[in-house]
């Protein structure tokens, strides 16, 4: 049983850390927005937050009724989505307050190539990547691993492709050989 509590207070964690994050994307939009930004993919942004909202849920109901104690790699899955959180919050201060869940591009700002951004192209969906994948793993949950991992691609495959066009080819040229997701 005390497993089961460790588990579901780091569920709890990433909630709030999804609160955080939550409310410094809507401060970074409304400014974006009021200083010009453009937005586009707001269609795509409702389903996305919608399958986001069923994960941590999903997740803890799942470990709840099946109750399977956590493997030898629990501790590993764990550690990944603590370093997949630091890599999101660096993404997040490196972009200061242009960044936002949103797809809102500020016209003519030149792109941000620090941080992160020196290695890889979209820094935070990685981070999104391990997250769905070792969340799940941390209680077992190979099954939901696979399925939120595949949603989650789906999602992001357009995602990335609306997110890329609305940056621009400045945006393009700068990031030309780094990887999405690999350096």
């Amino acid at each position: 049983m005390t497993a089961l509590w460790a588990y579901l207070a780091l569920l709890g964690l990433v909630a709030a850390e999804r609160g955080a994050e939550l409310s410094v994307s809507s401060r970074n939009a409304r400014a974006l927005l009021s200083r010009g930004g453009k937005e586009s993919g707001q269609r795509l942004y409702r389903v996305m937050v919608a399958f986001h909202a069923l994960f941590l849920p999903v997740l803890a109901l799942t470990a709840i009724a099946y109750r399977e104690p956590p493997s030898a790699w629990a501790l590993l899955a764990v550690a990944g989505a603590f370093a997949a959180q630091g890599l999101r919050w660096w993404a997040v201060r490196t972009l200061g307050d242009r960044w936002s869940t949103r797809v809102i591009v500020l016209p003519k700002a030149k792109p941000v190539t620090g941080g992160p951004y020196r290695f890889l192209r979209h820094p935070n969906y990685l981070a999104v990547i391990v997250e769905m994948a070792c969340l799940p793993l941390a209680w077992g949950m190979w099954r939901l691993a696979i399925l939120f991992t595949l949603g989650n691609a789906a999602i992001l495959y357009f995602r990335i492709r609306e997110e890329e066009r609305a940056l621009g080819p400045e945006w393009s040229r700068a990031f030309q050989g780094k990887g999405r997701f690999v350096p």
